[in-house]
């Protein structure tokens, strides 16, 4: 299964932290392991990359994470909104395959 962990500071959206397979299908053949992948490593390019946001990226072992300081302006707004929209896409993928992605918020 695919852990998405979001972090969450008040309403706002700060990072996330993702790992784990999905085991839908064969490793090379798993939809779900890319559309994840693929969703998560848009959303940290355009947080770093597009928007220029101050983050922190770390891909270690299979995990990759993101975390903003949440207090420094409108670029962190950005990027938050960003961070929300891959949340909102992994829920929508959990719901369609089942048993495959947990999402969930840590407050920080």
């Amino acid at each position: 299964m695919i852990k998405a962990q979001f972090f969450k500071v008040d309403d706002n959206y700060c990072g996330f932290s993702i790992s784990g397979h999905a085991g839908y299908a064969e490793r090379g053949h798993d939809i779900v392991c890319a559309s994840v992948s693929s969703a998560v490593q848009m959303a940290a390019n355009t947080v770093t990359e597009i928007i220029g946001a101050d983050a922190a990226v770390k891909n270690v072992n299979g995990t990759i994470s993101l975390k903003l300081d949440c207090n420094s302006g409108e670029k962190t707004e950005s990027a938050m909104s960003v961070i929300a929209g891959l949340r909102l896409h992994l829920l929508l993928l959990s719901k369609q395959y089942k048993g495959t992605i947990s999402v969930y918020d840590t407050e920080v």
